[in-house]
């Protein structure tokens, strides 16, 4: 098919919308003047003297008529220029624009400009062509070879315009490669929505809603002008169309731009850079995109990061994420996502942030059938170690960490906090519970911390818990602790001789309640065994079973004291002479299911509720639906401690809170603070300690001048002072 048209030069510029897609009454710039910052009354014709001027400087235009300019436009600094349709300029005033070590002169030069808005003190230099575009003031064009916008621009947004067919929508397939999982991505766009929109597609009255308010959001009509907000800069770039551009945002070296919306503040400037390729996107506001990175339907959070060749495909990046290097394919990734090595790999993933993804590792890729792949669903704090491979489907509890390995077979991991490793010379799987807890705290609260300290979002719309102890990890401890339970009696039965097919679960979990309490010799020669962990016939083998049991019991109690602290500390009460009925307005039964909406916790009933209200249309748009998220992180710190209550009522078995029960329960938060503070700097030490991390140093006097002290250690030093403080919470709120 021969797509090449003939234009007459009289033509060249005009009729940028077809004429069977402009309204009664209207004229081809209607939606321009719309979109336009200045009236149409603010613009004037050209003096004879000035059109004089543009022609001795080289410029042409099929029509000086359709160029209009203001009273401070200053005509010789536009040169050697062809301007075509409908051209507006802004003042050219005697300035030059300077953007750190670069400065250049207000003016047009050596460009082609077709139907442009440009604002005041605008430099546009050497831009081959530029068409279509609304540019802001102060801007820097420099050295573009095409830029321009066509009549069915969507900037990114999964809508259709009028007269496309539904083809050519833009969607991205989220989480799985075979499409069932499918969205529409549009500005604004949250890890919440795409959560909300891709996991539950059983409600098709929900998914329905939800594509009816996208489409609805947009305005079909033909005919909108890319955007360059004001303080802008883009230079030495090739292909940029269908681009809309906030403010104060810099590119420069990019090799295509294609249907992008692209925000920036001045808070918050995104920056993209050299050898970039982006096609059909949204990328938020402070954001960095650098060093030949490709993205193809996606959607990245605010003040999220891509760099050096990182591969960003069908996939939402959540906010204050980084990408380098490595290969992302349809995956909704969750806030405060880590994956830095070029020989990663991450496909058909939904993992609940706060997540690290190591070298070499491959999650995901090795097909087990002839069908497309399956999915990964990980937790928060999901952690699979240097060349780790997957296979699709497994499903990971929170903060669960992979040790180096070929994993054979499917995996289903419910313990939180979890070391998992593959024993190739004993065939079988090894867990070990609680890992973290027991035997790498520095890593474990230098993570919660980190996440808050690098949250750069000057104005968030997703709302992220970051605490390792919430309610969705609390719940995960109550259920490990449960199977530990049992799968400890189990074994001790088989040790025994004795069946176990007529108990119950409730009979099991009893008795291994009693073995995992007692003294470790009852324990001793147990062979404890996960069940259906790993989609195999060998073994998966629990090690440190009754050490992870007690303490997944000092975590609860510690997030439960934590957290009624901070309920009475919101209060500003002294409960010293009072009874424990204060806490009475958290009283209730415990809420066992939690959903993470991108990085948002709340109860299961919650989000049933919020759901049917997308559903009966309550919201009209996305910023209602956001709105209401709002709404319930309102809430949610009361709802927190309320389960925090609750769970503190079941670890010390009792059924209502006596001052006694409470004072206990404060010396246990307070031993687990303290356990805190020594294993925080315990598990740093090793590395000062560790004879061959000082092989490398002539004297101990060298090895203390590049890597310091473990006094030196600052954050070893905030958890020291952070103990401290906890103490004096204690001793306040004893009874």
């Amino acid at each position: 098919m021969n797509h090449m048209k003939v234009i007459s030069r009289e033509k060249f510029g005009f009729d940028f919308i077809p004429a069977e897609f402009i309204p009664a009454g209207k004229d081809e710039y209607y939606l321009r003047n719309h979109q336009a910052a200045k009236p149409v009354d603010h613009w004037r014709n050209l003096q004879p003297d000035e059109i004089e001027i543009l022609v001795q400087n080289a410029n042409t235009s099929t029509d000086w008529g359709q160029i209009f300019v203001t009273e401070e436009f200053n005509p010789r600094y536009i040169k050697n220029n062809e301007f075509a349709g409908l051209v507006r300029i802004g003042r050219v005033g005697e300035v030059s624009l300077a953007y750190h070590d670069l400065t250049v002169p207000v003016g047009i030069t050596n460009s082609r400009v077709v139907s442009c808005d440009i604002g005041d003190d605008v430099a546009v230099h050497n831009v081959r062509y530029l068409s279509h575009y609304i540019i802001g003031n102060q801007v820097m064009l420099l050295n573009i070879d095409e830029m321009h916008t066509s009549d069915h621009a969507k900037f990114g947004n999964g809508f259709v315009k009028d007269g496309e067919d539904e083809a050519v929508r833009i969607t991205m397939d989220l989480g799985n490669e075979a499409g069932g999982r499918e969205v529409y991505p549009f500005d604004g766009m949250t890890p919440g929505d795409a959560f909300l929109w891709s996991r539950f597609r059983d409600d098709s009255d929900l998914i329905k809603k939800l594509e009816e308010i996208t489409q609805s959001v947009f305005d079909s009509k033909r005919g909108y002008y890319g955007t360059v907000a004001e303080n802008c800069v883009i230079k030495n770039c090739r292909i940029v169309k269908d681009v809309a551009v906030g403010p104060c945002a810099y590119i420069k070296g990019a090799n295509k731009l294609k249907n992008l919306t692209i925000n920036s503040t001045e808070d918050e400037p995104t920056q993209i850079g050299e050898g970039v390729e982006l096609v059909n996107g949204i990328i938020s506001a402070g954001c960095h995109i650098f060093y030949g990175c490709k993205a193809v339907r996606f959607v990245m959070g605010p003040c999220s990061n891509l760099k050096y060749g990182a591969r960003l495909i069908h996939s939402y990046l959540g906010d204050n994420s980084t990408v380098s290097c490595c290969e992302i394919l349809n995956n909704l990734i969750f806030p405060a996502h880590e994956q830095h090595h070029n020989n990663s790999f991450l496909t058909a993933s939904c993992v609940l942030g706060q997540s690290n993804i190591a070298a070499g590792a491959t999650i995901g890729s090795n097909h087990n059938s002839r069908a497309n792949d399956g999915e990964i669903l990980a937790g928060r704090g999901f952690w699979p170690g240097l060349c780790t491979t997957l296979k699709h489907s497994c499903r990971f509890a929170s903060f669960v960490l992979l040790a180096k390995a070929d994993y054979p077979a499917e995996l289903d991991i419910p313990l939180p906090f979890t070391l998992l490793s593959n024993d190739v010379a004993h065939d079988r799987l090894v867990v070990m519970p609680a890992y973290w807890w027991l035997y790498d705290m520095y890593a474990l609260m230098r993570n919660s911390w980190k996440f808050k300290n690098r949250d750069k979002r000057q104005a968030p719309v997703q709302n992220i818990e970051y605490d390792f102890l919430a309610p969705d990890t609390v719940e995960e401890i109550f259920n490990a602790r449960r199977l530990l339970e049992i799968w400890t009696a189990k074994a001790h039965f088989r040790k025994i001789g004795q069946a176990v097919a007529e108990l119950s679960d409730e009979s099991l979990a009893e008795t291994g309640r009693k073995l995992l309490a007692g003294p470790g010799e009852a324990l001793n020669d147990l062979e404890i065994l996960g069940e259906k962990m790993e989609n195999s016939r060998r073994p998966v083998v629990i090690l440190k079973a009754q050490q992870a049991w007690g303490a997944y019991r000092q975590m609860l109690v510690y997030y439960a004291v934590n957290n009624l602290m901070d309920w009475l500390a919101q209060r500003g009460t002294e409960i010293k002479d009072k009874k424990v009925e204060i806490f009475s307005e958290l009283a209730g039964a415990r809420v066992a299911d939690w959903v993470n909406l991108g990085g948002q916790l709340m109860p299961q009933e919650t989000f049933n509720d919020l759901c049917d209200d997308i559903k009966s249309g309550k919201f009209a748009n996305w910023n209602a639906i956001h709105e209401a998220y709002n709404k319930c992180w309102q809430v949610y710190p009361q709802a927190k401690q309320a389960h925090a209550l609750a769970t503190l009522l079941e670890i010390m078995n009792v059924d209502a809170l006596t001052p006694d029960v409470w004072n206990a329960a404060l010396e246990q938060a307070l031993a687990a603070q303290k356990y805190i503070c020594e294993q925080t700097r315990s598990s740093r030490e090793k590395d000062f300690k560790n004879p061959f991390r000082q092989t490398t140093f002539r004297n101990d006097a060298e090895m203390q001048a590049v890597v310091g002290t473990i006094d030196d250690n600052s954050f070893v030093k905030q958890v020291q002072l952070e103990t401290d403080v906890f103490e004096k919470r204690i001793a306040n709120v004893k009874m």
